[in-house]
């Protein structure tokens, strides 16, 4: 059973109603998932300058992106631990700190390709406790019903940072300088790293039962998680993967689009991820079953996905409207995570919630990575139609097995 707040114990806050006391330390963890959000996309708009100043080319820059990735996801067990141990309060100010505001200042240092990827390492390793230091405390402060709305909310908002990673940041670069927009990118991660130290309240400490097995062993042995993980690994990563390393060369080679058609097009399947997010959890909370709606919304994904492997060059409208449809249904990870969490003893929420990510994470990192040789094995065929055709079925295959491996997840509303 829960303990009571514990005035002198590690890492954890006394707090006379930690809902209330914990709404502006919500505020700034929102604001540190925009962060997250931005920091995760930030580096497409950045790859001219970068390519003229430092050497990096597209390519390498690709494989920085894959680095946040893969770093995000393997930090997701100590992350998890450290929440379960010390609490979410020093444990996201901290990390946040320490790796996205050190990450950034490294990264307005750098020279060459070598030092941006030590420096997205960082990056990703300072934004790897923000979502599931959120999820932690709706999970232990709020009724469980109402825990898939506030983390779909909370996605959505924070995907205004994958925004703000467009145009707003090629304005700042070209008024201020790429270094200087680093530096103060830094500086406002020291300052909501800050914050969250402040105000961030940790929930009453859980005293976990007496037991024989380690935690990760503990946690290998909920079988009803086993089909959600593969669900998450490979329907959380098409759209954002999609948005922000395929949709623009998709549209220029097979439809001639410009800057500015490309733009028009991702910031309408950006504004479909948003609207995704708020619309899962919103049903997670409505609908009788969670695995329903992460069904139909894979299902829907699959079958846009499927049309723009058959289709890729039926026409920009199409295609556009295919596009909005895979951001608007690939949205599932509130719901998907409300599902496996339903699953989760309290003592290990914090392991468990940053385990089911880094599934999450760890297939956007292996997707995106891989998704590279495909396109260059196909792109020699001058047919740029079917090399985007070769892509988006990638990303469909691994779909097909984990949803009807998912099938025969247990039902639960979280």
């Amino acid at each position: 059973m829960p303990a009571g707040p514990r005035p002198g114990g590690i890492g954890w806050s006394r707090t006379k109603d930690r809902t209330g006391n914990m709404r502006i330390g919500i505020a700034f963890l929102v604001a540190s998932y925009v962060l997250s959000q931005f920091f995760r996309s930030f580096l497409a708009v950045m790859s001219p300058v970068l390519s003229a100043e430092t050497g990096s080319s597209p390519s390498d820059l690709a494989v920085s992106s894959g680095l946040w990735f893969l770093a995000f996801a393997l930090a997701q067990i100590p992350v998890g631990a450290a929440l379960d141990l010390i609490g979410p309060r020093r444990t996201v100010s901290v990390v946040l700190a320490l790796g996205g505001g050190g990450g950034a200042m490294l990264f307005a240092l750098a020279e060459g390709p070598a030092t941006i990827h030590l420096a997205m390492v960082l990056i990703g390793i300072g934004c790897s406790p923000v979502m599931v230091t959120a999820y932690f405390i709706f999970a232990r402060i709020y009724p469980p019903k109402v825990f898939g709305a506030l983390g779909g909310a909370t996605i959505a908002i924070g995907s205004l940072g994958n925004m703000a990673g467009a145009a707003p940041l090629a304005w700042t670069i070209d008024a201020f300088g790429w270094r200087e927009t680093l530096w103060a990118l830094a500086g406002i991660t020291f300052i909501v790293a800050i914050a969250l130290a402040v105000f961030i309240r940790d929930p009453a400490r859980v005293t976990a039962p007496t037991r024989q097995r380690a935690p990760m062993r503990e946690l290998l042995s909920i079988r009803p998680l086993w089909p959600i993980l593969p669900m998450m690994a490979v329907t959380a990563a098409p759209a954002p993967l999609i948005l922000g390393l395929w949709a623009g060369p998709y549209l220029h080679e097979v439809f001639g689009a410009d800057a500015a058609g490309i733009g028009g097009v991702t910031l309408f399947m950006g504004l479909a991820m948003v609207l995704g997010n708020f619309a899962y959890g919103y049903l997670d909370r409505l609908a009788r079953s969670t695995k329903a709606v992460v069904l139909a919304g894979g299902l829907a994904m699959a079958v846009a996905l499927a049309l723009l492997a058959l289709w890729p060059a039926a026409g920009l409208v199409p295609a556009t409207v295919l596009l909005i449809a895979v951001g608007l249904f690939g949205s599932a990870y509130p719901a998907i995570m409300a599902h496996g969490r339903a699953f989760l003893p309290q003592h290990l929420l914090g392991r468990g919630v940053s385990f089911i990510n880094m599934f999450g994470m760890g297939g956007a990192a292996l997707l995106q990575f891989a998704s590279r040789p495909v396109y260059r094995a196909t792109e020699g065929s001058g047919d740029p139609a079917a090399t985007f055709s070769a892509i988006f079925l990638f990303f469909l295959l691994p779909m097909l097995p984990a949803m009807a491996l998912y099938l025969f997840s247990r039902d639960a509303h979280a």
